[in-house]
């Protein structure tokens, strides 16, 4: 453990790297609460997505960085901002003119539209902790009503309501001169309607710990800004979170750096210790636009799983978390056969090796095998190619390729099977263009077809890679436009698997068939 630990303390993978900066705030004492806290944050105007399972998959992997650093207990906690007023009716619920009657209270007091819980934010609050649940993640849950009216934030809310001028200072400037007028870092909940009411704060008693307000019929009323009868603003919320709970470490969208910088200052003048954080890259859909929930571009987090394990998600979610990336259907191949190359890798590699490895970070250390034997690129090829309707169909050519691998033997094949037939009857299927041979491609093709027929040894993929270059080498410049040609000509695809592979998948006498085919232009 001791030489694993000094690894992790010069590793550069980037949780490691976070972790690090953790500890150094307690290089002095451990903390006075007793563990190191991480914080995820969620809003339950809407249900959990991809997004919320990147924040919390790679909160996690930092804080399994951080126990491998210190001895320091840890907690995760994932807090739902339950006690927001309703400002907008989503789009995607039921009952919208329930909900509509209900603008303006807390999530926690507005009817649940699919009639399942007490309240809208219970339903969606459910849905996050199952969510999370489903993909054992370890982490206790946080409810903002509870925080609010239970008391736990009664102390730093008085803190607040003594420093009041100096969150005016800090927020003020950040705000048109319209809203500069209306601003209060308090939100009082009404007691004659129940709305987290936007108004001004006309007076403050911090010997009473109060303030004063104008309800919308113009009445004046004082009410306490402990016990649950205000809720904070969103960055000064943010903040008082920070110093109540004693937050060391949350992430957040590049889209929040400037409300992370004002909470910072915020939580500073509150007279607490900010926490780490780091501000990750949004993502965007295959033409470089930013995702958006509204738009409904881009991938969720179901359509990922339908054609992939949550495990690519994950070493999806670790790759490079401060570039943009790219987030629609294309990339789950390439996740799934760079995560597999990763898990193979991972055995024969010394102790800094495996620390900077994805899939490290993916199992929390608890690396699985692989027994992906076949990539499920080839797979996605082998669909194609067979018309694949069941995986047992890929099942017929992958045990004659590798008479090894069994569905109970082979459970991470399998699987994959199943998806890369969903996958391919899904995307590939409606798409597939398959093209005629140019006359130099014909000869190359015939001459490919005339060594497979003249074959008589096992069907080795190296060696059959061997032939296939051969038979281009002389006739192609560059050799891409040779193995582009095999794609379009044979698999309908602009792109394919090392093709030596393809045919010991698919076997040397079906190739055959397939290149006669194609010669006699049944497949374009």
């Amino acid at each position: 453990m001791s030489e694993m630990r000094d690894a992790a303390m010069n590793s550069k993978a980037w949780p490691f790297e976070e972790a690090r900066r953790v500890l150094k705030r307690y290089e002095k004492a451990p903390p006075e609460k007793g563990y190191v806290l991480f914080q995820t944050g969620y809003g339950p105007s809407g249900l959990p997505h991809i997004g919320t399972f990147g924040e919390v998959a790679r909160t996690t992997m930092v804080r399994r960085a951080f126990e491998m650093l210190s001895d320091i207990p840890t907690k995760l906690l994932c807090f739902s901002d339950d006690m927001d007023g309703l400002r907008k009716v989503p789009g995607n619920v039921p009952n919208q003119e329930q909900m509509r009657e209900d603008l303006n209270l807390p999530l926690t007091k507005v009817r649940d539209p699919f009639g399942t819980h007490e309240g809208f934010a219970q339903h969606n609050n459910a849905r996050l902790c199952a969510f999370l649940d489903s993909f054992g993640f370890e982490y206790d849950f946080a409810s903002a009503t509870e925080y609010y009216t239970s008391g736990k934030f009664d102390e730093m809310l008085l803190v607040a309501l003594e420093r009041f001028d100096k969150i005016m200072e800090i927020m003020l400037p950040t705000l048109g001169a319209e809203r500069q007028q209306t601003y209060s870092p308090f939100l009082p909940v009404s007691p004659k309607t129940g709305h987290v009411l936007q108004v001004p704060t006309l007076e403050r008693n911090v010997a009473k710990g109060t303030i004063v307000y104008e309800e919308p019929d113009g009445e004046r009323v004082e009410v306490p800004v402990t016990g649950g009868h205000v809720k904070m603003q969103w960055k000064p919320d943010w903040a008082l979170r920070w110093a109540a709970l004693g937050v060391d470490y949350e992430m957040s969208g590049k889209d929040l750096i400037d409300s992370v910088r004002q909470s910072t200052r915020i939580c500073q003048a509150l007279g607490k210790l900010p926490p780490e954080s780091l501000s990750y890259e949004l993502f965007n859909d295959e033409l470089g636009q930013k995702i958006s929930k509204s738009k409904g571009n881009g991938l969720s987090m179901e359509e990922w799983l339908r054609y992939a394990a949550p495990e690519s998600l994950s070493y999806f979610m670790y790759l490079k978390p401060k570039t943009a990336k790219r987030l629609y259907f294309d990339v789950i191949p390439k996740a799934v056969d760079e995560y597999h190359q990763q898990l193979r890798a991972y055995p024969d590699q010394d102790v800094t090796q495996q620390l900077n490895n994805p899939v490290f970070h993916v199992h929390g250390g608890d690396v699985p095998e692989s027994r992906m034997v076949v990539p499920f690129s080839m797979l996605l090829n082998l669909a194609s190619v067979a018309g694949a309707e069941e995986k047992d169909t890929l099942w017929g050519f992958i045990r004659r390729y590798a008479p090894e691998a069994t569905p109970e033997t082979h459970a991470d094949l399998d699987g994959a099977a199943e998806f890369a037939v969903r996958y391919y009857n899904d995307f590939v299927k409606p798409e597939k263009t398959y093209r005629a041979p140019t006359d130099l491609e014909r000869e190359a093709l015939e001459a490919l077809r005339d060594g497979l027929k003249a074959w008589d040894g096992p069907a080795d993929a190296e060696e059959l890679q061997g032939l296939v270059f051969a038979c281009g080498r002389e006739r192609f410049d560059p050799m891409r436009d040779w193995f582009k040609a095999l794609y379009e000509v044979l698999l309908g695809a602009s792109q394919g698997p090392r093709f030596g592979g393809f045919i010991a998948l698919y076997g040397v006498d079906e190739t055959i068939a397939l290149i006669d085919e194609a010669l006699a232009g049944k497949l374009a």
